[in-house]
């Protein structure tokens, strides 16, 4: 049911309705009563002379029912007003119900795409971490790739197993053998002692007084120490312009061998351009040859082997990329020479290999506190002189013995 089914009639227009009514029927009342008593007093008949004349009591009876009709409409529209706001508080109520249930709804749909889009978030940060680790391992699968077309191409060394073991198989590390240069003062000698402890007795002794035939000369002992480094790690890459030639004949001469090589390698038809420069390292007895333009260093050493023309014969050389290397890290550390002692403050009254010869004399008797001599070098004053230490390796030389 609508609201247009009906119409409310409020408390106050029932209540003006029902004044009216009154007010007419109390008009009706004196009506009646003041020509009842007209006719009482003056004695006189009345008689109907008109039926179509409304008696005043049937007036007052129909607007009774009048009355009753309107107070019966009253009740009837309470009754429907009751029922109507009944049934909208019923449809509010389910209204809010409703309501709720969509809020709620929506509020878990809206977490719901909030979790989507955390999820989401968080697959994209996945993905770039993805990303990024992949290309970091393709510029690590790139530098294998290079470090292993290097290592493939590298000059031949002839290797022998010679029964030693090391820890660490699976540690990739290569060793350098030190060679350092020391310059002697003048006044100065080097003694190397066959025992570790002998040298370990001079140095304790410090001070010793050493005949020279008439004469008494007091030298001082004192031990040798370098900074040497530790630890390095080196960063390399191929040079685009230099190559490295190996598996050069011994036979011939070192001049003679830097021209065949600049001859052959600038020609095209040998695959090799215009030469800048050639040298040759003589502890690898290898040669490299820089060329002017960057692409020609690498064409040659993809083809490796090359038959060069020495004028007789032709001799199998092998080409290999060259290697620029750059030191990123590398730690020091001091090294003392356990079997080399340093004598200072040696004057200078012979000649020098008389004065050498008794200085090892003195320092091979035990009584002396001495023994073995290995090696003796003395700088007499007024003279430079540079000393060459190699790397200490007694078992290694017991090995290739």
């Amino acid at each position: 049911m609508s609201a247009e089914d009906f119409s409310i009639v409020t408390d106050g227009e029932s209540l003006r309705c029902q004044e009216s009514v009154l007010l007419e029927i109390n008009k009706y009342k004196v009506c009646r009563n003041g020509l009842l008593s007209t006719c009482h007093s003056t004695r006189i008949q009345v008689r109907p002379v008109n039926h179509h004349l409304i008696c005043p009591q049937a007036q007052y009876e129909a607007i009774l029912k009048e009355q009753k009709i309107l107070r019966d409409g009253i009740d009837t529209n309470k009754y429907y007003a009751k029922e109507f706001k009944q049934r909208a508080d019923e449809k509010k109520a389910l209204s809010e119900e409703e309501n709720k249930k969509r809020t709620k709804a929506t509020q878990k749909e809206n977490e719901r795409c909030r979790a989507v889009q955390e999820e989401n978030t968080k697959l994209q940060k996945e993905i770039l971490k993805i990303k990024e680790e992949m290309q970091s391992l393709d510029c690590k699968n790139s530098s294998l790739k290079k470090q292993t077309e290097i290592s493939t191409a590298v000059p031949e060394r002839k290797v022998v197993f010679r029964g030693n073991t090391t820890e660490g198989a699976h540690t990739v590390s290569f060793d350098v053998n030190p060679r350092i240069v020391y310059p002697m003062e003048g006044g100065t000698a080097l003694i190397t002692f066959e025992e570790k402890d002998v040298a370990q007795k001079i140095l304790n002794l410090k001070d010793h007084l050493v005949q020279l035939g008439d004469c008494t000369i007091s030298v001082q002992a004192k031990p040798i120490q370098f900074l040497v480094p530790s630890y390095v790690e080196m960063e390399t890459q191929v040079c685009p312009r230099r190559i490295l030639v190996s598996n050069l004949p011994k036979e011939e001469a070192e001049e003679r061998v830097l021209d065949k090589l600049d001859i052959h390698f600038s020609k095209k038809k040998n695959g090799g351009g215009e030469v800048e420069d050639k040298d040759m390292l003589h502890d690898s007895g290898t040669v490299v040859i820089t060329f002017v333009d960057d692409n020609i260093a690498k064409r040659l050493s993809d083809k490796q082997d090359h038959d060069v023309d020495f004028g007789k014969k032709k001799h199998k050389v092998k080409v290999t990329p060259f290697l620029n290397g750059e030191i990123s890290q590398m730690k020091i550390c001091d090294s003392e020479c356990v079997r080399t002692v340093l004598l200072t403050g040696i004057p200078d009254i012979m000649d020098k290999d008389n004065l050498q010869d008794n200085l090892e004399i003195h320092f091979q008797k035990t009584a002396n506190g001495g023994g073995e001599v290995e090696g003796i070098v003395y700088n007499p004053l007024g003279h430079t002189t540079l000393a060459l230490f190699d790397e200490d390796s007694p078992q290694d030389s017991q090995s290739e013995s």
